[in-house]
């Protein structure tokens, strides 16, 4: 009974464990999430504080997995936003960005933007990037998050999610039209 009770404990303090680096708001996905794990790491903050990372740690290194969130886009619909993070990244082997998109009723990614064609390589220190979108007004869910495609591994501190004004450039994905805004009323 003792031998019972002693393994119990000790699974339950690795589950402890394993669960307490899961960073509060954000989930693991991807092509191949099963290639990469998330975190939080209190060594590598740029404000200070534990800073959240996603991690290359083996199988398919030719796709990609994000730490990301979803939020309702009650106080973002027709309105511009801008998604800005600090960024570290070491030994990316392929590229790194941030993303946000917003999804509208039958339509996934009806505003959408991933840095791809501003990717981050290699390793760099802290480094303030940000994405912005123009969020239609029949938005039903807002993701963002930072995309790590192939090795390595990307830190994100300093989170921001805010409404700003026309004066900020919408990005654009290359290939696709940015949406018109609704005009405000």
């Amino acid at each position: 009974m003792k031998d019972k009770i002693a393994i119990m404990a000790l699974l339950a303090a690795f589950a402890a464990t394993a669960f307490a680096a899961q960073p509060a708001g954000w989930f693991l996905s991807g092509g191949k999430p099963a290639s990469y794990e998330i975190g939080e790491d209190g060594s590598e903050g740029a404000g200070g504080r534990a800073a959240r990372y996603i991690r290359y740690k083996g199988g398919d290194a030719g796709d990609f997995g994000t730490l990301m969130q979803m939020v309702s886009p009650k106080n973002y619909a027709g309105k511009r936003v801008r998604f800005q993070a600090m960024v570290k990244t070491r030994e990316v082997g392929n590229w790194a960005g941030l993303w946000m998109k917003a999804d509208t009723p039958g339509k996934s990614s009806a505003a959408f933007y991933n840095s791809q064609d501003k990717p981050i390589t290699g390793s760099s220190d802290w480094t303030q990037r940000s994405v912005t979108l123009d969020v239609p007004q029949e938005a039903t869910i807002l993701s963002f998050g930072v995309i790590e495609a192939g090795t390595g591994q990307v830190w994100l501190d300093q989170v921001s999610l805010e409404v700003v004004g026309d004066d900020v450039p919408v990005d654009v994905q290359p290939g696709r039209a940015p949406l018109p805004l609704a005009p405000s009323l």
